[in-house]
């Protein structure tokens, strides 16, 4: 590897997340990652980069604000909830790491940035995540080093307001509640089930239109406990099941033994899932696709207590835009 390489490499997580973060998709975060070493390259040819990461910094930054530009006017046609690219990881992983990842990428989070502006993000996630000095900021955002600090602070503002975590993560509790989760769908019990949902969990799922899913959020135990019973029980048998982590929060990773058809993340907030993220926009599983052909298989049939291999069917109730799950018995 030559020098300029290393000198990338030594920087290329650092710089995934941070686009990661900005974008909320994973393969556009790399695309962006990889613009910008090309970028670096050129510049190294004719001038002397003192400090590779501000530049390699500044870059990502700017080419993620151009590129949530354009992605505001897609977002604004994208069909029902969006929702951000899924990072999928396995048990085996650091619990110290699992629970970062879920502190700086899980869905809450992201979802709370993306209420954001272009440069409100870049402010905020620049100075309060990557601790980065306000005289650097103005300079990669083109704004006086006050003008960034009322961004950054708007910022936080608005995600503290929406982005509300209580206590510490709790692996093991976590854990435990998703294996009660896995059960309660597994036999068949709303009362089990609702037990473990928060009075105000959300039930959002994301296909972008492309497959069959919920088009608005569902609220309430009752409703979210009946909806993800209905739709284990439409499920294919022939589903496989694999706890996993999505964005360092529990969840499980389900496939039809040639693709992944979607990823369920549970949100936890003092022992009671508070949302139920699902994915099922197949151009956001590629990326889960990937990662799970490069790691050890630990899926498990839905048959019995095994985690619940959900598949959605849904259909509207009323003009609210409530919906509830088809109730016919799988055969």
């Amino acid at each position: 590897m030559s020098d300029a390489a290393a000198r990338f490499e030594a920087n290329r997580a650092v710089l995934i997340r941070h686009a990661y973060r900005m974008l909320g998709e994973h393969a556009e975060a790399e695309d962006v990652v990889q613009d910008a070493f090309l970028r670096w390259s050129d510049a190294l040819a004719t001038q002397r980069i003192a400090d590779d990461r501000a530049f390699l910094r500044t870059t990502v930054t700017r080419l993620c604000i151009d590129r949530l530009r354009s992605a505001r006017a897609r977002r604004e046609v994208y069909v029902g909830p969006w929702l951000p690219e899924p990072i999928v990881t396995r048990g085996g992983s650091d619990p110290a790491d699992a629970a970062a990842l879920a502190d700086d990428v899980s869905f809450a989070f992201l979802l709370a940035l993306e209420r954001l502006s272009a440069l409100e993000r870049a402010a905020f996630l620049l100075h309060d995540v990557l601790d980065v000095p306000f005289a650097e900021i103005a300079t990669t955002l083109g704004r006086s080093e006050e003008a960034v600090r009322q961004l950054a602070a708007r910022a936080r503002t608005n995600v503290r307001r929406s982005h509300l975590r209580s206590g510490e993560d709790d692996r093991p509790r976590s854990l435990e509640l998703r294996a009660r989760f896995a059960a309660a769908i597994g036999t068949d019990d709303l009362a089990a089930l609702t037990r473990l949902l928060a009075e105000d969990v959300v039930f959002v799922s994301d296909s972008g239109g492309k497959v069959p899913s919920a088009m608005v959020p569902v609220i309430g135990p009752d409703r979210v406990g009946r909806l993800l019973l209905g739709l284990a029980r439409k499920a294919d048998s022939g589903m496989s099941v694999e706890p996993v982590f999505v964005n360092g929060m529990p969840g499980f990773l389900i496939s039809d033994g040639r693709t992944i058809v979607q990823t369920i993340a549970l949100e936890v907030v003092e022992e009671r899932i508070v949302a139920v993220y699902v994915t099922r926009n197949p151009e956001k599983l590629r990326g889960a696709m990937r990662a799970r052909t490069r790691e050890p298989q630990q899926a498990q049939p839905s048959s019995g207590s095994a985690a619940p291999a959900f598949s959605e069917s849904v259909r509207p109730v009323d003009q609210r835009g409530v919906y509830a799950a088809r109730t016919d018995k799988r055969s």
